[in-house]
């Protein structure tokens, strides 16, 4: 009992530490990340510009030079999509982290639960037959929210047939609601007729940033994720107790059954909200939230907050990979991803495969 306190306090301090640590990284990355492209900007002058427009700084340097023609590119061009990826890489770590508590199971990850699919049936829809036309410029965003929310509802109403929703249920429902979706956006490709929105469709399937503006939906995913985060700091504790299975759940108090219906819905919303603007982009649901476990433990508390910042910087760095790596050509952020997330995950399982060993 003597040692319990003092390791709570190591815990908390090796938390807030990595915490810290990785929001000052963020700030850097972000700041890094919209100098570079084409028109090289240095981080100092990027600090500037967006200090400029976050602060009402003056655009001018002290050696007499003026930045506003380097504004635009930084401000206007840049700066959304850096928000947008640090969003969609902390909201898919922070759905990650949820559906691996829900389900109990350190495979899952946004695509279990068929909501991405969903969305791509949406955005399908968009791109091949103008659907969603009534909501204007957000007509990708809001057709891809609305398949979401529709695989969202199927997959609930499927795993609660029995009465009662469970982990297993949850995960067989979402795969087969997911593969049947997923074949419906093929179909839907495959009886296209044109090849430009058929390549447009490919590519929003495997992530892209490209719709970020200050103009847009942006505010919206930040207030998501941002307001999703904060509720699962609250329920941290019971998340934890689900985690370690429906019985001890129910030894401390809590329904393991009301639990993961809430759960399952901040992920929907979550998940659904970053998709419609980003696309279908892989293996940050899934890494990261092992990576942040391995950091602070496995208490929800800590990891959630890791595995955010995480997802966030690791989006940040795969975007601006993806836009300068083959520049003027753009490469999907999805396929950037998956080629540091897949190496990763095959360490992952050879190390658990060596501790099982021994």
């Amino acid at each position: 009992m003597r040692t319990a306190v003092p390791a709570d306090r190591s815990a908390r301090r090796r938390t807030v530490l990595w915490t810290s640590t990785l929001a000052v990284t963020l700030l850097g990355t972000m700041v890094v990340s919209v100098g570079v492209g084409p028109v090289a900007v240095s981080p100092a002058d990027s600090a500037r510009i967006l200090a400029h427009h976050l602060l009402g700084t003056s655009l001018e340097i002290p050696d007499g030079t003026d930045l506003s023609r380097l504004d635009a590119v930084v401000w206007t061009i840049r700066a959304p999509r850096a928000v947008l990826a640090a969003a969609v890489g902390a909201g898919l770590a922070v759905a990650g982290v949820i559906l691996q508590a829900t389900v109990r199971n350190i495979l899952a990850d946004p695509y279990v639960l068929g909501v991405n699919s969903g969305a791509s049936v949406g955005a399908a829809a968009a791109i091949l037959t103008g659907a969603g036309a009534a909501a204007g410029d957000y007509a990708l965003q809001t057709s891809a929210f609305l398949g979401a929310a529709v695989a969202s509802a199927v997959v609930f109403g499927v795993a609660r047939t029995a009465g009662r929703v469970t982990a297993t249920r949850l995960v067989m429902a979402g795969i087969a609601v997911g593969y049947a979706l997923s074949a419906v956006t093929s179909f839907m490709v495959f009886a296209s007729d044109s090849t430009e929105s058929s390549r447009s469709v490919m590519f929003w399937l495997l992530g892209s940033l490209g719709l970020a503006s200050w103009s847009g939906p942006l505010a919206a995913v930040v207030v998501t994720v941002l307001a999703v985060t904060a509720v699962l700091l609250v329920v941290a504790p019971r998340v934890d107790a689900l985690a370690a299975g429906d019985d001890t759940a129910l030894t401390l108090g809590v329904s393991p059954e009301r639990l993961r219906v809430l759960l399952l819905v901040l992920s929907c919303l979550l998940v659904g909200t970053v998709v419609a603007m980003a696309g279908s982009i892989g293996f940050v649901g899934l890494v990261v939230p092992h990576l942040a476990r391995r950091l602070v433990g496995g208490t929800h508390r800590a990891s959630v907050p890791v595995a955010a910042l995480l997802g966030a910087v690791l989006l940040c760095w795969a975007d601006t990979g993806a836009r300068t790596l083959l520049a003027p050509q753009e490469i999907p952020v999805g396929v950037v991803t998956a080629l540091v997330g897949a190496p990763f995950l095959l360490l992952l399982v050879h190390r658990m495969h060596q501790g099982a060993a021994s």
